[in-house]
């Protein structure tokens, strides 16, 4: 494969090229001494630039990916930077955002520069700031779909950068689309959360939103409530611009640990913060900046729902989905477990996977190419994968063979063998424990058992409580804990059970036990095939867990495994995943969580 040669007589965005000069500026000032470290901290994360847990002037670099949306360009300056300034490869997060690690302070603005002539930034990635605003990755081509979301993110997204009230607020702020109550996209634990529904006027039935606020993960994790029943299109801006001013006006800024959208209603109650939020937008249109109306991008873009083609058996989206791949062949696994199909256009979709959500620069080099070859759109899914859309029938095989040929064509992308995790102890200044090491342990585990596509299931790993591996919303989840036994320090996990997302609504995974990391594996092959064998046809797990009596119950069968032994007898229960020394909690200074 020819290796890519970035353009660098692409022309640059000037906004983009003034965030680039005053980066280099302020770089060059901190490192003579003139910028003191809390303030180049404040900047440096505005500009979507990390602190690693290795310290020194290493860095993670995070690029906002709107909506999710992709070109081949883009896959080919992200392969440009995992061979030239990171380690090889680069992570796709639960937010639809691309990181590279290990990158060196002084080659940031190098890397914007490349980013920036594909259209991509850093800008607001990290701090306390609008973050990436994410859509439903199959927004545009779900069957199920009251409006195509595309174009509304990615407005949200453009009118919300650089923003004079998205710079300091009291913490982060997270927007989040979804074009039906299917919420693929996970509107229901945002700050702001958007699902497209309808309502029935005198002239018929018109397509809207229903703006829910106030959701959020971390270690409270409490619901979004919705705003109103039905908010118009035209009025869509000017409702998420309300909340973030009322965010800025009343959120804690004397306190991080309670200072997101989820603690207002605590501080003011759901009235009065629904009082505050009306009142913004009521007097906002007298704003200079108003931004009611449809978005530009939206008119030009157009909202209308991909819809169903008749005769076209229609795709199960969702969590709870229990997909059956029952093929021998090894395509007709894959298309039976990674295609979407019935849109009314005529196309179908097809997952790539990216195993715990890494893809290398290779990789990233050969989906440009098939990317072009096939005419194909494609988006980063919030489970770590890659989608591609506006495919024919007849593409399917093609693609097959040519994802196989990068390892990124296992059936199941999206499904039980398709576990989530955040970076961990890996790079995070605040993980306890090495997520990524278990997610490969439990996926290995899942494999040798025959039990890794088991349908209706998903599981997600954080390797703290601040549940960046979102951890509250699946049905087996795990956060990373220090244990202690016989007197010295080991990993370990809290294993909660019964998270879900859909129906626009969410109910948070209970706890279940606590486990020594080395036991979790066993723990979720145990559930998983107690489900496989109890459970009633197409029962979802949240259903048969009650059924069991609930998360704490099943986890009473599981007890056998909170035991530690000796370290003399399991010198491995006092080492994490991927580490070779004895287990030790480091946590840095915390800069900001996913």
């Amino acid at each position: 494969m020819v290796t890519v040669q970035i353009d660098n007589t692409a022309v640059i965005d000037p906004a983009q090229q003034a965030d680039i000069d005053k980066f280099e500026q302020m770089l060059a000032r901190y490192k003579a001494g003139e910028i003191p470290e809390d303030v180049m901290r404040v900047f440096r994360l505005n500009n979507g630039i990390y602190g690693q847990r290795q310290g020194g002037t290493r860095q993670m670099v995070r690029i906002k990916i709107p909506a999710g949306v992709v070109f081949p360009a883009h896959f080919e300056a992200l392969a440009h930077i995992a061979r030239t300034h990171s380690r090889g490869w680069g992570h796709i997060t639960t937010r639809q955002n691309i990181q590279f690690h290990f990158v060196d302070l002084d080659d940031v603005p190098d890397v914007m520069r490349i980013l920036a002539s594909v259209g991509l930034t850093t800008r607001e990635a990290c701090g306390d700031t609008v973050r990436n605003v994410q859509g439903c990755h199959l927004a545009g081509a779900c069957p199920h779909e009251v409006l195509d979301i595309t174009a509304w993110a990615q407005a949200t997204a453009q009118y919300f950068l650089r923003h004079p009230y998205a710079q300091r607020l009291p913490r982060k702020f997270k927007i989040n689309f979804s074009g039906c109550a299917t919420d693929c996209g996970q509107a229901m634990f945002n700050d702001v959360g958007i699902v497209a529904v309808t309502r029935q006027t005198q002239g018929g039935t018109e397509a809207g939103f229903r703006v829910f606020v106030a959701g959020g993960l971390g270690a409270n994790p409490h619901p979004a409530l919705a705003l109103e029943e039905f908010t118009p299109r035209e009025d869509l801006l000017p409702t998420i611009e309300a909340c973030l001013r009322v965010f800025d006006h009343d959120g804690y800024r004397d306190n991080k640990l309670r200072a997101r959208m989820k603690w207002l209603v605590e501080k003011l109650g759901f009235e009065e913060l629904q009082r505050r939020i009306f009142r913004e937008r009521k007097f906002l249109l007298a704003s200079s900046s108003w931004p009611g109306g449809i978005p530009d991008l939206v008119r030009a873009g157009g909202d209308a729902p991909a819809g169903r083609r008749a005769g076209v058996e229609t795709t199960p989206v969702g969590q709870g989905i229990a997909v059956s791949i029952g093929g021998r062949a090894p395509y007709e696994r894959w298309e039976q477990a990674n295609v979407v199909r019935g849109a009314a256009k005529g196309t179908v979709s097809a997952y790539a996977w990216a195993r715990l959500g890494d893809i290398t620069a290779a990789q990233f080099e050969a989906l440009a190419d098939i990317q072009r070859e096939l005419g194909a759109e494609c988006r980063v899914t919030n489970r770590q994968n890659i989608v591609f859309r506006d495919l024919a029938d007849h593409q399917l095989p093609r693609l097959f063979e040519a994802l196989s040929a990068i390892n990124m064509a296992e059936p199941g992308a999206e499904l039980l063998r398709d576990v989530v995790a955040c970076p961990g102890a890996d790079t995070c200044n605040l993980a306890v424990t090495q997520s990524r090491g278990l997610a490969d342990a439990i996926g290995d585990r899942l494999e040798q058992e025959g039990l890794a596509e088991i349908g209706g299931l998903r599981i997600n790993i954080s390797g703290c409580t601040n549940s960046c591996g979102q951890h509250h919303a699946s049905d087996i989840g795990f956060f990373g804990a220090e244990r202690r036994a016989h007197g010295r320090s080991a990993p370990g996990y809290q294993m909660l059970l019964g998270g879900y997302v859909g129906d626009a609504q969410i109910h948070f995974g209970a706890k279940a036990l606590r486990l020594p990391a080395r036991n979790a594996p066993e723990a979720v092959v145990q559930v998983v095939r107690r489900f496989a064998a109890e459970r009633s046809a197409g029962e979802e797990f949240r259903h048969w867990l009650d059924r069991q009596g609930g998360a704490r119950a099943v986890g009473k069968t599981l007890a056998h495994l909170d035991e530690f032994p000796t370290p003399a007898a399991g010198p491995e229960f006092f080492v994490d995943f991927d580490e070779t020394g004895p287990y030790e909690v480091v946590i840095g200074d915390s800069e900001c969580a996913t």
